[in-house]
């Protein structure tokens, strides 16, 4: 008795398929009639249809729309009453200014800078020179210093105000010859007549014009370091009397010493 097994049959392969004929040499290619395609946004593509330019829904929410025009940036928002101005009184630090009070005229005579060398280089610091004068006859000569330009004018201004000093003028010029002196600056002053202007220069021209005076003729015959040179203008101009001031002197009587 024979065992025989049956095997599976396996499927067939399927036979390639077969490629296209080529198209005749005088064939005409297709004509866009012929082969109809759905544009991508339509239903028939299954894409998402565009709504209409001029029907398109604004947007909503943080950052949409022009600037400005968000729910964050309302009118008026985040901005200070108008009338909260105006309860505030004045500053504390900040004294009222006097409408009545002389205008004030600073000249910056000079500025030194000063270095120091340290471990680590070298560190600046600045002296300024100042004359502050109304024009009228009074007139103050400021020192200051500091680690910073600005800051040593304002201490200079701020000092030469505290050293004011009132000066005799006849006019437009000093009523006589003076002869100046501090330290080692030595300055001549002579009175001068109207349309002489102002002979002066560096430091001397500084405190005259401060002072107020406008035909005069100056001479510097000594130091020419500045401090010295307006401490002796100043000085000259300190000396300076009046005809009536001179003549009172004179005439006033001195009782005999018992």
């Amino acid at each position: 008795m024979s065992t025989e097994t049956e095997t599976p049959a396996q499927p067939a392969a399927e036979a390639p398929a077969a490629a296209p004929a080529p198209a005749p040499v005088g064939a005409s290619l297709a004509t866009p009639s012929d082969t109809t395609t759905a544009p991508a946004n339509s239903p028939e593509s299954g894409g998402a249809s565009a709504a209409p330019t001029g029907d398109r829904p604004a947007r909503t929410g943080r950052g949409s729309g022009r600037r400005g025009e968000g729910p964050d940036r309302r009118e008026g928002a985040g901005r200070r009453e108008g009338g909260d101005r105006d309860r505030r009184g004045p500053r504390r630090d900040r004294p009222p200014s006097d409408p009545n009070a002389p205008e004030m005229v600073e000249k910056i005579v000079y500025i030194n800078r000063c270095a120091k060398v340290v471990k680590g280089g070298r560190r600046f610091s600045f002296a300024a020179l100042a004359v502050v004068g109304d024009k009228k006859g009074s007139v103050g000569i400021g020192y200051g210093k500091a680690n910073e330009v600005p800051d040593a004018i304002k201490k200079s201004t701020e000092h030469a105000k505290k050293r004011m000093v009132t000066v005799k003028l006849k006019g437009d010029t000093i009523p006589h010859e003076v002869y100046g002196e501090y330290d080692g600056g030595k300055v001549l002053l002579r009175p001068a007549v109207t349309g002489t202007g102002l002979i002066a220069g560096g430091a001397v021209r500084a405190v005259l014009e401060a002072a107020g005076i406008k035909h005069i003729l100056t001479k510097s015959m000594g130091s020419k370091n500045h401090i010295a040179v307006v401490h002796a203008t100043l000085n000259g101009l300190r000396k300076l009397r009046l005809a009536d001031q001179i003549k009172t002197a004179r005439t006033t009587t001195v009782a005999p010493a018992e």
